[in-house]
């Protein structure tokens, strides 16, 4: 069977593609800062059409398995759309897969599309007549029914059997897409709707919640996004009475609200609360970001400070549960934790020296994270921005399953294992299960987010991005914790490291923007921002564009 060469070109002329703009397939997929419609469309419409005509080849070429396309997900402000590609068992599209990506994004006329698509075919040796299916959602920007159109465009161009998944978070169309490759199969993952998600994690929460004295309410910034609707949905099915929360910041038909002054990256990166959130002592806070699913939690102390409970935090926590249910129902298997160079010292230190637990350092990104964390039999991955979650491997799954106890706290122990194997997404990281697993942590350990804190203290730290000329001129080695090129860069950064008490800082290229992110961690918080600083400066005023900040501070 060859390309109905005549159904793509009609197809791809109503989506015209700009011809001053270059399109990179990245961790987080097709990314543009945009206005609302019709500017959306006008910079993202074709690489949205062409995205859909990816699916379909991404699908044929796996014998008809679902693919997951998801618009226009981001923990950004509302006017960053994109998509991104979902493989059959919910992980990120393979790496081998992107560079496809972005050569049909950037074929410049529709003879070029032809062209490439031609090239895709044959590269990848991908039989056209197989079937293909694809599940596609979105979530609340303005631009997202606009951007889907062009999808849908795509996928028609191809034929191919169309799930519409709707208003989903982004952790859910990870879900949905396991679960339609799997359903009818030994390794189900659950039922295929939304529903099935709720049900899933309800009943898993249900049982670990089970004789357990309840805690107060947990307030949820919900970011103003998709997490709001879906929260609220999921609490219906659990009931308040099991899982009381408090959703604000979930107002999703204001203009201009997406991640404004409030979500999990402003949170994680302001240091504070949610803008107009009063936090009451002691009790517990958590934010989403707009996409749901990243989740950082927080409290205030007697004296109003502000108290982060970050990534870090949480995989210190869930390791340390998963750890003492491992023992308690007498399994032999290993526990793992994998960071990012962005980890704090402190969290990497409480891990390996208190807990025992062997920590992998891994670039940033979340494929990185997911494909370490699979050489463990459980591994923990938890980025300190709050995206994260638990894998289990496929024979831990089996002993879990079919271990015998031999007294009654084994049991126990056990079934608590079972259900939070339900509980956790493992597809990846997702705001609403992992705020049900820290919830069931401190539900059995009747513990205060300050006994939580209590397990270390975080290095002071500092994160700055600086805009520069050329962030491809930067390569990185060692997890990202070395600058490799420019070179002598990263002797600059040593020499203004090597006399800070407890100091550390490492530069790398972001993956979206122009700039490259300076981190610092010391003794002090004087000391850690004065760090942050002086290397900011070091990397603006070599490789630096825009102007110099004034008074010392990026």
């Amino acid at each position: 069977m060859s390309l109905n060469e005549n159904a793509v070109r009609t197809a791809s002329q109503a989506h015209p593609r700009p011809a001053d703009i270059t399109y990179t397939y990245g961790t987080a997929g097709f990314r543009a800062e945009s206005a609302p419609p019709p500017l959306a469309q006008q910079v993202l419409d074709s690489v949205m059409f062409r995205v859909g005509l990816l699916a379909a080849l991404r699908s044929k070429k796996l014998g008809g398995k679902t693919i997951g396309v998801m618009v226009t997900a981001s923990h950004n402000p509302e006017k960053d759309n994109g998509v991104k590609l979902v493989d059959p068992m919910g992980e990120m599209l393979h790496s081998s897969w992107e560079a496809y990506a972005t050569l049909l994004a950037n074929a410049l006329s529709d003879d070029a599309l032809i062209a490439r698509l031609k090239e895709v075919v044959q590269t990848a040796e991908i039989d056209l007549s197989k079937p293909a299916k694809v599940v596609y959602g979105y979530d609340t920007r303005p631009s997202c029914r606009t951007l889907v159109r062009a999808v849908v465009d795509g996928l028609s161009a191809f034929d191919v059997e169309q799930v519409n998944a709707g208003l989903v978070t982004t952790p859910q169309l990870h879900y949905l897409t396991r679960c339609l490759n799997t359903e009818g199969t030994p390794d189900a993952y659950g039922e295929p709707t939304i529903e099935g998600y709720y049900k899933k994690l309800a009943n898993a929460y249900t049982t670990l919640a089970k004789g357990r004295h309840l805690l107060p309410a947990l307030t949820v910034d919900c970011a103003n996004g998709v997490g709001a609707p879906k929260l609220k949905e999921f609490v219906k099915v659990i009931g308040q009475d099991i899982l009381p929360v408090i959703p604000v910041r979930d107002h999703i038909n204001l203009a201009g609200q997406l991640n404004l002054n409030c979500g999990a990256d402003y949170v994680k990166t302001q240091q504070r609360a949610p803008k107009n959130v009063d936090l009451v002592p002691w009790q517990r806070y958590c934010s989403f970001d707009g996409d749901a699913d990243r989740i950082v939690f927080y409290y205030a102390d007697g004296e109003g400070t502000f108290h982060l409970l970050d990534g870090d935090k949480i995989a210190g926590l869930a390791a340390g549960f998963i750890m003492d249910l491992v023992k308690d129902a007498g399994l032999g298997v290993k526990v793992g934790v994998v960071q990012t160079a962005y980890a704090n010292g402190a969290s990497t230190k409480y891990l390996t020296e208190v807990l025992g637990v062997p920590v992998t350092c891994v670039p940033t990104g979340v494929k990185h994270l997911h494909h370490a964390a699979e050489s463990y039999d459980i591994g923990a991955y938890f980025e300190a921005n709050g995206h994260g979650t638990v894998l289990f491997s496929p024979s831990t799954l089996t002993a879990i399953r079919t271990h015998t106890p031999s007294t009654p706290s084994q049991a126990a122990a056990l079934d608590n294992l079972r259900a939070l194997v339900e509980l956790i997404n493992q597809t990846v990281g997702d705001a609403l299960s992992d705020m049900l697993l820290v919830e069931t942590v401190l539900l059995h350990r009747q513990w205060t987010p300050a006994q939580w804190d209590a397990a270390y203290s975080d290095f002071p730290n500092r994160l700055v991005k600086v805009l520069v000329q050329d962030r491809h001129a930067f390569t990185t080695t060692d997890a990202e914790r070395k600058v490799e090129k420019p070179e002598g860069l990263q002797a600059k950064i040593d020499e203004a490291v090597k006399d800070v008490v407890g100091g550390r800082s490492f530069v790398r290229p972001s993956g979206t923007e122009d700039c490259v992110r300076v981190y610092a961690e010391a003794a002090t918080r004087e000391t850690a921002d004065e760090l942050a600083n002086k290397v900011a400066y070091i990397v603006f005023d070599s490789y630096g564009k825009g102007q110099r900040p004034v008074n010392g501070f990026f």
